[in-house]
């Protein structure tokens, strides 16, 4: 159980995000969600209050310093800890590389590895304190052979991974553990990209041996619960595909 714990989630208004908000909580950790929009972190915090924790609902944009650093600081304010550090936000600019603009690619970066570096600093001390544990979202499009036009967000995806692998290395000796996943789930996001592609959204889910699209709570928060749990205490610096064994690391 996490009971007493605190999870700090960015991008939890909906989908992965929530879904893994929603297992912590059935686990016992209250949960801090934020995202740009605050009406849908005000949603999520009500459906985990409605599993008996405490929630609370913050308004942040990953690509501003200001903004990560004021709800980590409301977080231990709030709650007096912080145990669990959830990186999932991340604008997503698809496309073939020549059709990218500058500033897509630089938005990219900002809202994944640079929030997801600045804010893994920024919890740092408190989960030195606590021995706590960080999971960062990656994407499976890292792993494609036809990268096509996921080129972008595959580039800021395999960033985020060593900044992932490099974390766990150097803050291992204070009990810190450093995960990522590679999920794949019905999120709203991929739900409306299977709407609108269903030719390609039909070879997708037929690529994947279980046969389904994973459940943002059920199939992706259930594991990264358990991930945060102390049963998993040797378990760091590695990165998980939750995709129905689609793709295979190597």
């Amino acid at each position: 159980m996490l009971t007493g714990r605190t999870a700090l989630i960015t991008g939890g208004g909906q989908g992965v995000g929530q879904g893994i908000g929603l297992a912590l909580a059935a686990k016992g950790a209250n949960i801090v969600v934020t995202g740009r929009t605050l009406e849908k972190c005000e949603n999520s915090a009500e459906l985990m209050r409605a599993r008996g924790v405490k929630s609370l609902a913050l308004r942040c944009d990953v690509k501003s310093e200001a903004d990560l650093q004021s709800v980590v600081d409301q977080t231990v304010a709030k709650f007096g800890r912080l145990d669990i550090l959830v990186n999932n936000a991340q604008e997503v600019t698809l496309g073939p590389l020549l059709s990218i603009a500058d500033d897509d690619f630089e938005a990219n970066f900002q809202s994944g590895p640079l929030a997801t570096f600045r804010l893994m600093k920024m919890a740092y001390p408190h989960l030195k304190e606590n021995k706590g544990v960080v999971i960062n979202l990656l994407s499976s499009v890292m792993k494609r052979w036809d990268v096509g036009k996921y080129g972008v967000y595959a580039a800021v995806k395999a960033a985020t991974q060593q900044i992932t692998r490099a974390a766990a290395n150097e803050w291992g000796t204070d009990g810190i553990r450093v995960n990522a996943i590679m999920p794949h789930a019905r999120s709203p996001a991929l739900a409306g990209w299977m709407e609108r592609n269903p030719k390609e959204a039909e070879h997708f889910q037929k690529s994947i041996p279980l046969g389904y699209v994973g459940e943002c709570e059920e199939d992706i928060g259930a594991f990264v619960a358990m991930m945060c749990m102390d049963e998993a205490r040797y378990l760091s610096g590695q990165t998980i595909a939750l995709d129905g064994a689609q793709v295979f690391i190597g």
